[in-house]
């Protein structure tokens, strides 16, 4: 691990100890997630990467290696994983329903649920079933030690990607009672999945606060390791497009995998209204649930959505990106899968 991580951090006044901050989580008039009070990075320039050179590691993790060259010849699916949390049998039957039809699936927290399976034995049992896995991997319940320890687990477990993100705070959803750690933030993170061996991708959110230093703030996040950006939901093609041609503007050479909103019925609009500073397309969500079908009509707006981005120079990917009610979650994955399949997922 680079030195420059082991400084003790300056202090910030951010509830999640960031210093390369601001989070996704700043809410669109500029107040931070954990109550109402401004984000302390709203009038703060962009924190510059001090942690050194993103150097590749010794060893690289086997499923890095596979993704890099499925990267290398095609565009790809990456589907948000909907089973439900501490439910091997959940995951393997989604794993299953997605199977041969998306690239990877993006397994991170559950929308509901702060306890989960550790990342590395999710992986595991997903992987098991024939599905690529890019590892959801947050830093608000874990200190850089046990950061440390299950990067090892996950490049041992062959995961595809470790997609960085610095996490909600436990001050909102099921856990209010848990300590918030957050030893490192998405920035640091990058830079420890980098050294151990992983593709690593962030997130970033364009149409969030302080929109204007988004991409700068990006590129920091580049130059700590790393090497792909799912962007998160922005309101279509053309805001999107927008933020990829400021991001290469400045000098980024990311891959880009924007997030194509899947709704289905009320229960999965819901779920994505709870997504954070959430910018649908215009009419998206009214329209697929006004239609005499919403399934249909969601996996059409989703297809459509997602051919779009990848029409985009500079996108890599689509990612899936959604969930659904308790008990919703195989049929959920059989619709993500249908969506694949119509994008050439796994082809």
């Amino acid at each position: 691990m680079p030195a420059e991580l082991l400084a003790e951090r300056p202090a910030t006044g951010c509830p999640k100890h960031m210093e390369y901050g601001p989070c996704g989580g700043v809410e669109f008039d500029g107040t931070c997630e954990v109550g109402d009070f401004a984000c302390v990075f709203l009038e703060t320039p962009v924190v510059r990467w001090h942690g050194g050179s993103a150097a590749p590691a010794a060893a690289t993790s086997p499923g890095a290696e596979r993704m890099r060259a499925r990267l290398a010849t095609t565009r790809i699916v990456v589907a948000d994983f909907p089973a439900r949390a501490l439910d091997a049998a959940s995951l393997r039957a989604c794993a299953g329903a997605l199977r041969g039809s998306v690239d990877a699936v993006l397994a991170g927290d559950s929308g509901r649920e702060r306890v989960q399976f550790p990342p590395a034995y999710r992986a595991a049992l997903i992987r098991a079933q024939g599905v690529e896995v890019w590892s959801g991997f947050t830093c608000r319940d874990r200190n850089r030690v046990a950061m440390e320890g299950e990067l090892a687990a996950l490049a041992h477990a062959e995961a595809a990607g470790v997609h960085c993100v610095t996490g909600d705070h436990t001050r909102t959803g099921s856990r209010p009672d848990a300590t918030p750690v957050f030893d490192l933030d998405s920035t640091q993170a990058a830079a420890l999945a980098r050294a151990a061996g992983h593709l690593v991708s962030v997130a970033e959110a364009p149409a969030t606060p302080p929109v204007e230093r988004r991409a700068a703030r990006l590129l920091e996040k580049e130059r700590a390791g790393a090497e792909i950006c799912f962007v998160n939901h922005a309101g279509g093609v053309e805001p999107v497009a927008a933020f990829l041609a400021e991001a290469r503007g400045l000098g980024s050479q990311l891959g880009f995998i924007p997030c194509v909103p899947v709704v289905l019925d009320r229960a999965s609009a819901e779920l994505l209204k709870t997504f954070t500073t959430l910018v649908l397309p215009p009419g998206y969500l009214d329209g697929i649930l006004a239609a005499r079908d919403p399934r249909a009509a969601g996996i059409a707006a989703a297809v459509e959505l997602g051919r779009g981005f990848l029409a985009l120079d500079g996108v890599v990917g689509v990612n899936l990106s959604g969930g659904t009610q308790a008990g919703g979650e195989l049929e959920f994955a059989r619709a993500l899968a249908e969506i694949g399949a119509e994008l050439g997922g796994a082809s």
